[in-house]
């Protein structure tokens, strides 16, 4: 098993659709001890029984736009493990209106929120995490999407805090490197999930893909989490601030 002894930390879980919750399955089934956070007490009711069923070690409250929320799960995790192998940060926010029209759209307080949550919330939980991941050839692995590079229809601020997110992994590999911590993404192929669902057009977008990509499919959340245990085991002991495409080879197509 490639991550037997493994202790990962894992945010982002919505549903059972969830790209971090393929990778909690695989994780699993690969070896680790998963300890699994949620974001308020109403996606609560549909992640805790998901991460009982892989006998997580902890089930947490994270609200990533709180520090103090950021810190208690460490002090909380502290208290179940004497450390932390691998973090996964799958979470990503724009409110819908800022997801419809071009970016000339976007407001002060939607971009702010975007960033918040879908790049901040990488640094933070980072600057609390690494006491615990420090001298552990610990991995980070967060979530991104090919409009960080290139425009997508009503992606807007989303494709602009996905380009800072994966700026952020380059910076935090360097950062977190001394320590023997690598930072890495994926960057996904679309796939339908919870917060894909709020992208204008996203049908569209699928069709599309399915169309162009050399392998002539769209990815699942499964073939994601399986460059995930790759990413985040010894086997990708030298990689660090890569961002890993998963999208069955679309990036690489011009017409």
């Amino acid at each position: 098993m490639l991550l037997q002894g493994k202790k990962a930390l894992i945010f982002g879980i919505a549903n059972e659709k969830s790209i971090a919750w393929a990778i909690a399955r695989a994780f699993h089934g690969q070896g680790a001890e998963l300890a699994i956070t949620y974001a308020g007490e109403a996606l609560e009711k549909r992640v805790r029984p998901l991460a009982e069923s892989l006998n997580s070690k902890a089930i947490l409250p994270c609200n990533v736009t709180s520090d103090d929320d950021i810190k208690g799960v460490f002090s909380e995790l502290g208290k179940v493990w004497d450390g932390v192998d691998i973090i996964i940060h799958s979470i990503a926010f724009a409110n819908k209106d800022e997801l419809k029209g071009t970016i000339i759209n976007t407001s002060r307080e939607g971009f702010a929120n975007a960033m918040d949550i879908s790049v901040y919330s990488f640094l933070g939980i980072m600057k609390e995490a690494m006491p615990m991941l420090q001298g552990r050839n610990a991995a980070a692995l967060t979530l991104s999407y090919y409009g960080a590079v290139k425009v997508f229809p009503s992606y807007n601020v989303m494709g602009v805090a996905k380009a800072a997110l994966e700026a952020s992994v380059r910076y935090l590999a360097e950062a977190a490197g001394p320590e023997g911590v690598r930072v890495n993404a994926i960057s996904a192929g679309p796939i339908r999930t919870l917060a894909a669902s709020g992208v204008n057009g996203f049908t569209q977008i699928l069709n599309h893909v399915e169309e162009k990509a050399p392998l002539r499919r769209n990815v699942t959340q499964e073939d994601v989490a399986r460059a995930a245990v790759y990413l985040c085991s010894d086997m990708a002991s030298g990689v660090s601030g890569e961002i890993h495409y998963v999208d069955g080879g679309y990036n690489v197509i011009g017409i």
